[in-house]
């Protein structure tokens, strides 16, 4: 909101976030009021400014990227909007050739032409096709075995992890699981979603769902090293 003197009222000015791709880079960095302000818009696709409500353009996606080498004067990430983000992508080094290319990018003196590959209408349609890929009742079923192995290691012969997780991964993971799922069988042209991958999307859904213990993180074990666990125990249908 920004203050009119000549008229005497405020006014509504759009930020950065009206937009169709947001990247948060380093979003550790900001400030929490910052973060938070991304829990609307990553949920309700809306923001509100005073009391008027303003609904996002779609498609509307945030990426964020942290470095996870230097950890001073950064904020933690709550979980609430932890569980915002569908995947959480671990990115190692680049290969040799890849490197040789990003340095040639970074020094031609032209720059780099960008072509669309892709319209807006194009994304939209494509989402709801995501969407009508078939998924069997048994794949359901596995999913939320997956998750709730999770939270009940106990009951599904995994009692060793009780004293690792802390929390386990919330109903937002069994949608987005389901939802990468079928994107990943549309990304493999078929019209159906097999075990496979579900288990190729498993460890980006649930890694940064689920929360350590102190002992966990004493004994050096990884988020991933608890996936595997789960997955190596579910029965596959």
């Amino acid at each position: 909101m920004i203050y009119n003197q000549k008229k005497e009222e405020f006014t509504v000015r759009k930020g950065p976030l009206f937009s169709n791709f947001i990247l948060a880079d380093e979003i550790n960095r900001a400030p929490a009021k910052v973060q938070s302000a991304l829990l609307e818009a990553m949920q309700e696709r809306q923001v509100t400014i005073g009391e008027e409500t303003f609904h996002l353009e779609e498609p509307f996606l945030v990426l964020a990227t942290q470095n996870p080498i230097e950890q001073e004067g950064t904020y933690p990430l709550p979980e609430a909007q932890l569980d915002r983000f569908m995947l959480k992508i671990v990115i190692g080094y680049p290969n040799k050739e890849e490197e040789r290319l990003i340095i040639r990018q970074n020094l031609n003196p032209e720059p780099i032409k960008i072509n669309p590959v892709v319209t807006t209408n194009e994304i939209l349609k494509a989402r709801k096709v995501v969407k009508e890929v078939y998924m069997d009742e048994k794949i359901e079923k596995y999913i939320l075995d997956i998750v709730f192995a999770t939270r009940f290691p106990a009951d599904n012969n995994l009692g060793k992890l009780k004293q690792l997780i802390s929390y386990g991964a919330s109903p937002r993971a069994s949608i987005n699981l389901a939802l990468a799922s079928k994107a990943y069988a549309f990304v493999k042209r078929r019209g159906y979603v097999i075990p496979e991958d579900v288990r190729a999307v498993c460890h980006d859904i649930l890694r940064h769902r689920i929360g350590l213990t102190y002992e966990a993180e004493a004994e050096n074990v990884t988020t991933d090293e608890v996936v595997n666990e789960v997955l190596n125990a579910v029965e596959v249908p």
